[in-house]
């Protein structure tokens, strides 16, 4: 009965028109992910993805060509399907380089860039037991309709066309994050890569994604905001609700009340001793009265991360040795954001707070002045990392690289 149910549902929409309801069968085709024409409420005319134009897709494929060596092809697979038992998959996340190029945010597609043929797109092929258990997913069709790609086929077709697109070229770039035997297994790639004219194309991907559009920063600072709202809201809750597993639960709430996606990691809620653990994960224990708790977190909103760290008492308030330590952390904070700027780079700013937070836990006490340096240990993180698509954004950049306009960490 609920198979049918569903099944009519589909054949029938409703609308407002006039204040009225209005049934129809007629419906936009769907491409197996929000299109303007599916969700006006989230999308304007003219945008590939959320606040991202076609315009600009296509204005990233252009520069990426124009960093790729002439007669160079590069291949990108979207990110595989993981799944959680043999029937259940994970929550699906698209490779952060292949969404950066095509904007398809689903799992199936391989898409080739090159001087010759621009943006080429092998589509996955589907079949009528794949609509009624996942539903629809971008198509051949989708590929030039919605994604703005120049050619485009279907799976089945990449072992036929591929390998000439391959020999063709004198160098060979693909995402190795995510490659897929469909494509290296094929005897032309594995000839290229045998002569040593395979490269990973993330050295390219990585620097165009490390200075950040006007769409990009929008997306980012909202992103940003979501994560604020939220954690001053979980923070409010922490008096009456001091678990990490509820803390958690709350700050992954309140972002996507506020359009957040996801998580743009597995939440960080130490409580006591717990905080101390850097990537703390199991989020399962009571926090006591008079601990404080460490929260780290960020959400994602269409595609684009946030990334903050708070520490509080839920239950109580700080000694002064504790306040002591939370102003010396944020002062050094206050100071290094005066650094952030053109032509600093991230380890500069990095240096600089190692040298004020050395000085200042020996001022309140924490450290001796015995001539022995603990900092590493109570310290071993970076001031800060890049932050954009990924959380940990654009890695293969150094953090010895002069910040531009546009950059964000």
């Amino acid at each position: 009965m609920q198979i049918l149910m569903r099944k009519l549902l589909q054949r029938i929409s409703c609308r407002q028109v006039n204040g009225r309801r209005v049934y129809s069968t007629k419906k936009f085709v769907d491409s197996g992910q929000p299109t303007p024409a599916s969700h006006p409420q989230l999308m304007k005319e003219g945008e590939i993805t959320p606040g991202i134009s076609a315009e600009e897709y296509i204005s990233r494929r252009k520069r990426l060509l124009e960093i790729l060596p002439e007669n160079s092809v590069a291949i990108l697979a979207a990110a595989p399907e993981k799944m959680m038992t043999d029937v259940v998959p994970y929550p699906y996340r698209q490779d952060a380089n292949y969404l950066y190029i095509t904007g398809c945010q689903q799992p199936g597609g391989v898409a080739v860039l090159s001087h010759e043929c621009g943006l080429c797109m092998f589509m996955p092929e589907t079949s009528a037991h794949d609509v009624i258990w996942k539903g629809q997913i971008a198509g051949v069709d989708a590929a030039p309709e919605t994604f703005k790609a120049d050619k485009a086929y279907p799976m089945s077709k990449i072992q036929e066309i591929l390998p000439d697109m391959i020999g063709r070229s004198s160098k060979l770039f693909h995402n190795q994050e995510t490659a897929v035997q469909t494509y290296t297994n094929l005897e032309a790639f594995q000839k290229a890569d045998f002569y040593g004219a395979v490269r990973n194309l993330s050295r390219l991907t990585h620097e165009l994604r490390w200075v950040k559009s006007p769409a990009e920063l929008k997306l980012m600072r909202e992103s940003a905001s979501i994560g604020c709202q939220a954690l001053l809201q979980t923070m409010l809750h922490s008096k009456s609700h001091p678990y990490e597993g509820l803390l958690a639960a709350k700050f992954e709430y309140e972002c996507k009340m506020r359009g957040a996606q996801r998580m743009a990691f597995n939440p960080v809620v130490g409580g006591g001793p717990n905080a101390a653990v850097i990537h703390y994960s199991r989020n399962d224990q009571k926090i006591d009265d008079g601990d404080l708790v460490l929260m780290d977190v960020g959400c994602e909103l269409h595609g684009y991360v946030s990334d903050m760290t708070r520490t509080w008492p839920p239950c109580g308030s700080f000694s002064s040795l504790e306040e002591a330590l939370y102003d010396l952390i944020l002062q050094t904070n206050k100071e290094c954001l005066e650094l952030c700027m053109p032509g600093t780079s991230l380890l500069q700013i990095h240096h600089y707070s190692v040298g004020m937070l050395r000085k200042g836990l020996k001022e309140i006490g924490i450290v001796n002045s015995d001539g022995t340096d603990p900092y590493n240990e109570l310290n071993p993180t970076s001031i800060g990392h890049y932050l954009g698509m990924d959380v940990h954004d654009s890695s293969v950049v150094t953090y010895e690289r002069p910040l531009e306009p546009g950059d964000n960490y």
